[in-house]
């Protein structure tokens, strides 16, 4: 259950802070967002705040946010309709109703003669006596089919009427939302810990560090010559090294002495680094904190971008990567450890997220990007249906990759 509730609550931060970064940034360019969704499939439940609806869905496997004209209208009128208008105080059109118009005796029934709902939002229809009446939509009116109200979106509250700076920053916000995120989650993460330094507190038992004789207070100055001042740098070179001898110098007492270390070596996705088995004197300072928040983000997209070029090695395995059931199975792990252990894989899983959707993938944010940054070069759109159609190979590529990933993980569970 403590899995189930921290997985849940995880992808649930994590999602939401991600597609909350699509909205607010396409609210303020003033393109209208009929949905914002969390999870995927049928809905569990649902409100309206002003012009959008809020669903929980049944399927934790990603959300969405749905912006008007990104998918063609669910309701279709034509001239020879009739249907039902509500006009308010100003006599414009406030509701439409394409059917059940006898629920609504309020309404006034037409017959379409012509109607635009996107430019010029109006209609033009004969009434009961045939005549012919022009009525002029309210921007914010509804259609209403089978009782279900749509609000209609003119063309200048639409996704594709925005310039292309403000729509690429619409579809970037999402991973940049999983970046900040990721920031402030590391920055808790090391106030309440500590920030490693290169004093020692203890050795592992059986490990290069115990064998070399370190001890509890020594400062580590330098190793194979190179200065150390920071945790950081010191692994680095530690990692750098695996199954080799290390010469490092430290203070003791304040004396200054040299050791040979050797290390051993880990796998770590496609590569080894080294291990040496020093345990770190954690230092509470906000100031480290602060850079900690921006230096693990970056440190998490190198190791990502070197597993990712793996593939272009031919060194890729699926064991590299995680699906639903994988990540599940982590978190329980990372919530048996502890809250904050849980917050610092909630900091690593969102720099994950907004790297991945940044990927030129097709269906994926990266991908809508390149075809807004080749628009911006070409000077017009691509062809609507030509990138329906790679958006469609795209999305079907990732639900089969998602289907290996996980028969991967289910896999590993049996093993």
């Amino acid at each position: 259950m403590n899995t189930l509730l921290s997985f849940l609550v995880i992808f649930s931060v994590l999602v939401f802070v991600h597609e909350w970064g699509h909205l607010y940034f396409a609210q303020r360019a003033g393109i209208l967002c009929r949905e914002f969704a969390i999870g995927m499939g049928p809905k569990l439940f649902s409100f309206k705040r002003d012009e959008t609806i809020y669903t929980v869905r049944l399927l934790p496997i990603g959300g969405f946010v749905r912006m008007a004209g990104e998918d063609p209208e669910q309701v279709s009128i034509k001239p020879g309709y009739e249907v039902g208008l509500v006009l308010d105080e100003q006599d414009k059109v406030t509701k439409i109703y394409v059917n059940n118009k006898s629920k609504h005796p309020e309404a006034q029934v037409v017959q379409v003669e012509r109607i635009d709902l996107e430019r010029e939002l109006i209609i033009e229809a004969f009434d009961d006596e045939e005549q012919r009446v022009l009525y002029h939509v309210h921007e914010r009116a509804d259609v209403i089919q089978d009782e279900v109200p749509n609000q209609i979106a003119p063309y200048n509250r639409q996704f594709g009427s925005k310039s292309v700076g403000k729509r690429a920053m619409a579809i970037f916000a999402g991973p940049l939302m999983n970046f900040v995120l990721a920031f402030v989650l590391f920055v808790v993460y090391a106030s309440i810990t500590g920030v490693p330094t290169s004093e020692v507190q203890g050795v592992t038992p059986d490990s290069g560090a115990e064998a070399a004789g370190l001890q509890e207070n020594d400062v580590i100055q330098n190793v194979n010559g190179e200065d150390v001042s920071t945790w950081r740098q010191l692994t680095s070179i530690i990692e750098e090294n695996p199954n080799s001898t290390l010469t490092i110098g430290i203070e003791r007492d304040g004396q200054t002495i040299q050791v040979d270390a050797e290390t051993i070596s880990r796998d770590l996705g496609p590569e080894q680094i080294g291990h040496l088995g020093v345990i770190p004197v954690l230092e509470k300072n906000f100031g480290s904190a602060l850079l900690e928040g921006f230096i693990m983000p970056y440190e998490l997209t190198i190791s990502i971008f070197k597993t990712l070029g793996t593939i272009i090695t031919g060194q890729f395995s699926l064991d590299y990567i995680a699906g639903p059931v994988g990540i599940y199975n982590i978190t329980g792990e990372a919530a048996s450890m502890g809250i904050l252990t849980l917050v610092n894989f909630g900091a690593m899983l969102s720099v994950n997220l907004g790297i991945v959707n940044l990927l030129p993938i097709p269906a994926m944010d990266g991908g809508r990007l390149v075809f807004i940054g080749y628009e911006a070069i070409r000077g017009k759109p691509i062809d609507p249906q030509k990138e329906g159609m790679i958006q469609f190979v795209g999305f079907a590529f990732l639900m089969l990759l998602m289907i290996v990933v996980t028969w991967n993980d289910i896999s590993k569970l049996f093993m």
